[in-house]
């Protein structure tokens, strides 16, 4: 039998947002499921608060539930990994042959072909693993902030305060994280090249090149993350002062501010590691589309 000849079912440069609607069809649906699961987790702060005044008051309807809610996010987050696995999976399989024709298609090495393999298999991994994380952190901050406002509006108005210096911060070092990114990974692509070399000097420097450039993206994340730690810090002393002093009485109520508070911050900690992820991505998209 003659072999099936791979030919690319796209002209599309490689990105994210290309991947997105060339698959729409079938992320949608894990998109909806994620969703769906995330307002489910934003209830149960309140959820809680409210199972701790009923046992105050000797009623078990807030913990029965407090239960069903578990039971049915489990179900929904259960279901919604068996599918994504199996979607990106598929997803890997199609793009990845059609990125090594085009390279072929360029005369590219086989180190840079090796290279842009690897890169390639970031994005399915994002979509994977780091895109649901963003869309339940995006559903949980709006969600958290709208329970916050509906409790205390002095906290809510700390919470958009980190939310706003979190942007403030990214954006100043963004470009930097770009820079550094690209640096990274021309030397990546030299990687077979100095195997294939054999020769212990080059390769030595090769890795000690690519340690070079980690170190200094790590060094640049250090800088932001103590910046957004100071604001969270903050906040972590404002919020106690203010739900005390203003007068809040209710056990519930204030376990249930205090939860969603810290629900906030791991939120908004969480994004900065897919701020980078994405500016890595951007640069390993203008990559794959360099003829």
């Amino acid at each position: 039998m003659p072999k099936k000849v791979i030919e690319p079912t796209t002209s599309k440069a490689i990105s994210l947002p290309n991947l997105i609607l060339r698959f729409k069809g079938r992320v949608s649906l894990t998109f909806l499921l994620v969703v769906f699961e995330s307002l489910l987790d934003v209830f149960y702060p309140l959820f809680i608060g409210l199972a701790i005044d009923g046992l105050l008051q000797k009623s078990y309807t807030g913990v029965i539930q407090l239960a069903v809610l578990g039971v049915v996010s489990l179900l929904v987050g259960a279901i919604r990994r068996a599918y994504d696995t199996r979607v990106y999976a598929g997803i890997y399989c199609q793009i990845m042959p059609e990125m090594v024709l085009k390279e072929q298609e360029r005369g590219s090495s086989v180190s840079k072909t090796s290279a842009r393999s690897s890169l390639l298999t970031e994005f399915v991994e994002f979509l994977e693993n780091s895109m649901p994380e963003i869309i339940r952190g995006i559903v949980s901050l709006v969600g958290i902030l709208i329970m916050i406002a509906a409790l205390n509006w002095e906290v809510f108005l700390a919470c958009v305060g980190i939310l706003l210096l979190i942007v403030v911060v990214y954006g100043i070092s963004g470009k930097m994280n770009y820079r550094l990114n690209a640096s990274y990974n021309n030397q990546l692509e030299h990687q077979v090249q100095a195997l294939e070399s054999k020769d212990m000097h080059l390769i030595q420097q090769h890795y000690s090149a690519l340690m070079r450039w980690n170190i200094k993206l790590s060094d640049l994340e250090n800088l932001n993350y103590v910046a957004i730690w100071i604001g969270v810090i903050a906040l972590l002393v404002y919020t106690p002062i203010t739900v005390v002093e203003g007068g809040t009485t209710s056990y519930g109520q204030v376990s249930s501010i205090f939860m969603y508070v810290f629900n906030y911050i791991a939120a908004s900690i969480g994004f900065p590691l897919y701020i980078q992820q994405l500016i890595r991505l951007k640069e390993i998209s203008g990559r794959l589309a360099d003829n």
